[in-house]
Protein backbone atom coordinates (compact mmCIF):
# COMPACT_ATOMS: atom_id res chain seq x y z
CA UNK A 1 0.00 0.00 0.00
CA UNK A 2 1.57 3.27 -0.84
CA UNK A 3 0.23 7.16 -0.28
CA UNK A 4 0.79 10.23 -2.18
CA UNK A 5 0.49 13.59 -1.09
CA UNK A 6 0.24 16.11 -3.82
CA UNK A 7 -0.28 20.07 -4.16
CA UNK A 8 -1.29 21.44 -7.44
CA UNK A 9 -0.79 25.52 -8.29
CA UNK A 10 -2.08 26.67 -11.07
CA UNK A 11 -5.79 27.29 -12.46
CA UNK A 12 -7.05 24.36 -10.53
CA UNK A 13 -10.25 25.86 -8.42
CA UNK A 14 -13.76 26.19 -10.21
CA UNK A 15 -12.64 23.93 -13.16
CA UNK A 16 -14.36 21.10 -11.99
CA UNK A 17 -10.56 19.69 -10.98
CA UNK A 18 -11.38 18.13 -7.43
CA UNK A 19 -14.64 16.17 -9.10
CA UNK A 20 -12.37 15.15 -11.83
CA UNK A 21 -9.78 13.88 -9.13
CA UNK A 22 -11.79 12.14 -7.58
CA UNK A 23 -13.39 10.18 -10.23
CA UNK A 24 -9.79 9.47 -11.52
CA UNK A 25 -9.21 7.99 -8.14
CA UNK A 26 -12.14 5.85 -8.02
CA UNK A 27 -11.50 4.55 -11.51
CA UNK A 28 -8.08 3.81 -10.26
CA UNK A 29 -9.28 2.18 -7.21
CA UNK A 30 -7.86 4.27 -4.92
CA UNK A 31 -8.92 6.05 -1.43
CA UNK A 32 -7.80 9.30 0.15
CA UNK A 33 -8.96 13.04 -0.88
CA UNK A 34 -9.03 16.26 -2.19
CA UNK A 35 -9.88 20.10 -1.24
CA UNK A 36 -9.25 23.37 -2.41
CA UNK A 37 -7.08 25.37 -0.20
CA UNK A 38 -7.40 29.25 0.74
CA UNK A 39 -4.30 29.90 -1.34
CA UNK A 40 -5.75 28.87 -4.23
CA UNK A 41 -4.01 25.21 -5.14
CA UNK A 42 -5.36 22.06 -4.90
CA UNK A 43 -4.29 19.36 -2.42
CA UNK A 44 -5.12 15.80 -2.19
CA UNK A 45 -4.21 12.27 -0.68
CA UNK A 46 -3.98 9.14 -2.68
CA UNK A 47 -3.47 5.75 -1.20
CA UNK A 48 -3.48 2.58 -2.91
CA UNK A 49 -1.67 0.33 -5.40
CA UNK A 50 1.93 2.67 -5.84
CA UNK A 51 1.28 2.00 -9.76
CA UNK A 52 -2.17 3.49 -9.52
CA UNK A 53 -1.08 6.69 -7.52
CA UNK A 54 1.62 7.16 -10.46
CA UNK A 55 -0.94 7.57 -12.41
CA UNK A 56 -2.98 9.89 -10.09
CA UNK A 57 0.02 11.94 -10.83
CA UNK A 58 -0.24 11.49 -14.27
CA UNK A 59 -4.07 12.68 -14.48
CA UNK A 60 -2.91 15.93 -11.96
CA UNK A 61 -0.12 16.81 -13.72
CA UNK A 62 -2.77 17.67 -16.55
CA UNK A 63 -6.01 17.94 -14.85
CA UNK A 64 -9.53 18.45 -16.76
CA UNK A 65 -9.24 20.20 -19.62
CA UNK A 66 -10.53 23.67 -18.18
CA UNK A 67 -7.47 23.34 -15.87
CA UNK A 68 -4.04 24.78 -15.83
CA UNK A 69 -1.56 23.10 -13.82
CA UNK A 70 1.80 25.29 -13.18
CA UNK A 71 3.07 22.92 -10.42
CA UNK A 72 2.57 19.53 -8.78
CA UNK A 73 4.58 19.18 -5.51
CA UNK A 74 4.95 15.81 -4.40
CA UNK A 75 5.36 13.68 -1.22
CA UNK A 76 5.84 9.77 -0.64
CA UNK A 77 4.27 9.23 2.86
CA UNK A 78 3.76 6.23 5.42
CA UNK A 79 -0.13 5.01 5.64
CA UNK A 80 -1.34 7.45 8.60
CA UNK A 81 -4.84 6.33 8.19
CA UNK A 82 -6.77 4.07 6.21
CA UNK A 83 -9.11 5.56 3.99
CA UNK A 84 -12.81 3.49 3.18
CA UNK A 85 -13.45 5.60 -0.11
CA UNK A 86 -11.88 8.63 -2.26
CA UNK A 87 -13.60 12.00 -0.99
CA UNK A 88 -13.61 15.53 -1.59
CA UNK A 89 -13.14 17.49 1.38
CA UNK A 90 -14.42 20.97 1.75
Amino acid sequence: MSRLHVWVRGRVQGVFFRDSTRQAAERLGLRGWVRNLPDGRVEAVFQGDEAACGKALEFVRSGPPSARVDEVDTRWEDDEEDFRDFRIRY
